[in-house]
Order: structure tokens, then sequence, then C-alpha cells
């Protein structure tokens, strides 16, 4: 059988531009796993709400992080891409779950090659309906559609997997050496009202008193019990101190309640509990994105310095560290190897 590996990873507008950045938009948020309202609900949010103003804004945070070789996202993915395949031994492609390169242009380039078994790595390590179910479900059914002979096996979330934390501690390593105060791990919020949709059991999550540390069934697709569950992990591998670490949620949207606490909320909170040196790691991502480089290591350096930090210090995600390579050709080998 004719095996190959197809990672997965957001997407990002083809340029800083408004138009561009719309059409991104558009489609992100038409997403009914993203706005999960209605449809005829989510047009009207989507283009009488958001997209009128919206764009403008998000291009000018766009145009602070595009580099010359284009989106951070997708230069950084394309270098994972490549990295992997000199090691993987059968052919590794790439798709953004929205905009370019595109899902169904990946699945028939894999068709071309006349694979069967296709791996696919969404590059989210926690479940969530809005980054990791959208992907394989999208995978899925352009498959179906352009090649109903090729199988989909969806690698399983990885938020605690060895591999995956001891790339992300060794990613971080050089900045754990440097004096802090607090660790602060900031993972992508998401609406309560999804944690609730994806309880298996209906009873648990937001239910239970401490119900991420009460074991469940539900955990398994509860994405607020994963990024414990890797912070865990990391502090425990890493070394971090009780006491020296805390877990936040950024980049809500609309007013509906999302994960807290919030990470804006929180770094003007840390300073007044006495924390002046600053680091901040965002673990659901692993390539640096408009979320971890203008909104984390731009606009919360300044709202951290602003209410009284005097040091912050933004931990890269893991990108193309040779760990996360190690870690992800691992899971290809144990795919070779079935």
């Amino acid at each position: 059988m004719k095996k190959a590996v197809l990672l997965v990873n957001l997407g990002s507008p083809d340029s800083p531009s408004v138009p561009d950045v719309r059409r991104y938009l558009r489609e992100f948020l038409m997403d009914g796993r993203v706005l999960d309202v209605a449809w005829p609900i989510r047009f009207c949010i989507v283009n009488f709400a958001i997209l009128p103003t919206r764009p403008k804004h998000s291009a000018e945070a766009y145009e602070t992080i595009w580099t010359p070789e284009g989106s951070p996202l997708v230069v950084t993915s394309r270098n994972l891409q490549t990295a992997l395949q000199k090691r993987a031994g059968m052919p590794v492609d790439l798709a953004m779950r929205y905009q370019k390169p595109s899902i169904p242009d990946a699945v028939r380039r894999l068709a071309a090659q006349k694979i069967e078994e296709v791996l696919l790595i969404p590059l989210f390590p926690h479940y969530a309906m809005s980054s990791f179910e959208t992907a394989v479900v999208r995978v899925r059914e352009v498959a179906a559609e352009l090649a109903p002979q090729m199988r989909i096996r969806a690698q399983a979330p990885y938020y605690d997997h060895p591999d995956y934390i001891a790339a992300l501690v060794a990613s971080a390593s050089d900045y754990l050496r440097q004096p802090y105060d607090h660790l602060l791990f900031s993972y992508h919020g998401i609406p309560e009202r999804h944690i609730k949709k994806g309880d298996t059991t209906g009873c648990h999550c937001l239910k239970v008193a401490d119900c991420c540390t009460v074991d469940s069934p539900a955990h398994a697709q509860c994405y607020r019990a994963q990024c414990f569950k890797t912070t865990a992990a990391f502090v425990k591998a890493a070394g971090v101190a009780p006491g020296k670490y805390s877990v936040a949620f950024q980049s809500r949207l609309g007013r509906d309640p999302w994960l807290k606490p919030y990470t804006d909320f929180e770094l003007t909170r840390l300073p007044r509990e006495g924390v002046k040196r600053l680091l901040v790691i965002c673990p659901a991502f692993v390539s640096d994105c408009l979320e971890t480089i203008e909104e984390i290591g731009m606009r919360g350096r300044e709202t951290f310095l602003e209410a009284g930090g005097s040091e912050f210090e933004r931990i890269p995600c893991m990108n193309e560290h040779p760990a996360w390579v190690d870690a992800l050709e691992k899971m290809v080998a144990s795919f070779a190897r079935e």
C-alpha cells in the first residue's frame, strides 16, 4: 500500500491586503465549526457585523508580521514539510484548512501519485471542533469526493504525548534557563459552548467541580482538560517550580463567554502581584503566527510593561525545531510500520 503524510495547519491570507484578509476571514468564520450557529445567522454575523470593519484592522496587524517570503505561519509550515520530507521515506504534503495551499490541491497531488493511505497530522496538539476537528472532517470530505480510494488516517491529538512534550520543552529550554518570575501558558481560547458541545457524557465539562482534574471520557474531546494536561506534563518535564506558572486563554471574539482566565487580563494582573520578569509560551500553536507574534509578542508585551512589568519574553513556537521534526518523524515511522 502506497502511503503519504499530509500536514494541515490553520491558514493565512495570501497577503496583508484588506481584500485578501477579508477573503480569508470570510472562509474561516463561515465554517460552522468555528462560528457554530445556524447558517443564516452566521451569514448575517460574518457579512454584516464582522467583515465591514475587521479586515482593515486585521490587515494592519498582518502587515506588522509579514515577511519577504510571506505569512510566517505558511512559510514555517513549508519549512517543516521540507524538513520532515528528508526523513519520512514517503511523500509529505502540506495544506491549510483555509486558503492556500488548499486541501483540495493537496489531495489531488497525492492522488496523482497513486497514494492509497494518508497519515493526516493536524498541526493542532489539542482537540477542538474549531481546529483539529474541522481539519480532519474537511480532509475526509475532500478525499471522499476527489479520491474515494484514498484512506485517511488521522493522527490522534498529541497534547501530552512524551515526544510532543519533549519537543516543546527543548524549544523553550534556552528561555527557561534565564531568570524569570513567572511562566504564563497562553492557549488559544474557544467559547465555553464548544466545550459543552464536545462533552460526550453531556454532564461533565464545566458542570462538575474541578471537571478537568476529575477523570471522565469527556476529556478525549475536551480542549480545556487537554490544555491543563499539556501544562502539567511540561512543568514536570522542565522542572518548573510550583507557583511559578499559570494558564490563560487568548484571542476571544464576540460577547459570549470564552475560556477563562483571559490572557490580556492576566497580563495586567500579574505585575500587580509582583511579577516583573515574565515568560509567555503558547503551546496550542506549533507555528508562529498572528496570534503569537503580534497578539502576544507585540500587544501583549505592551500591555504587561504598561501595567508595571519590567521584562517580557515570548517563547517562540516549535516551528522547525529539530526536536519537533523528531517527534513528527516518529509519528510517520509508526504509520509506516503498520
